[in-house]
């Protein structure tokens, strides 16, 4: 199980360079070069980005990516269900079909205790916050 994916990396280390380059319009180009991207991934994550309205893209001539908003109003979790979906530890055996053992499980009620917490860490972390942390380095 990972709990951040490739695309949600991506998505992470791309928006931490955005808004390193304070306000300043992002081209494709320079991220693929400074982040060593493959073109293509990181295409489909600025669209995915731009349309969760996270980033905002600027075509033609001087044309790139910026932030939609302050970085630190843009959390891990928004990337991350931006690429993940809704944030989920475990997923019953079961899926869609009730559980026979729904009420008395001792382990998806421990489980979901578990995934209430980590959930709110993690929504605790800006990305102005990450990138305070990485020039602490």
């Amino acid at each position: 199980m990972k709990l951040i994916t490739r695309d949600t990396d991506y998505a992470l280390r791309a928006v931490c360079f955005i808004a390193g380059n304070k306000q300043r319009i992002t081209t494709a180009k320079e991220l693929v070069k400074a982040l060593r991207i493959p073109r293509p991934f990181l295409r489909k994550v600025l669209q995915v980005l731009n349309k969760k309205r996270i980033l905002k893209s600027y075509r033609g001539l001087g044309g790139g990516f910026a932030l939609a908003g302050p970085a630190q109003n843009i959390l891990l979790t928004d990337l991350m269900r931006a690429f993940q979906g809704p944030f989920q530890l475990n997923e019953c055996a079961f899926k869609k079909r009730i559980c026979p053992q729904r009420k008395g499980c001792g382990l998806k009620k421990r489980i979901d205790k578990i995934e209430k917490y980590v959930a709110t860490q993690l929504a605790l972390i800006s990305m102005a916050d990450l990138i305070r942390a990485s020039h602490k380095e």
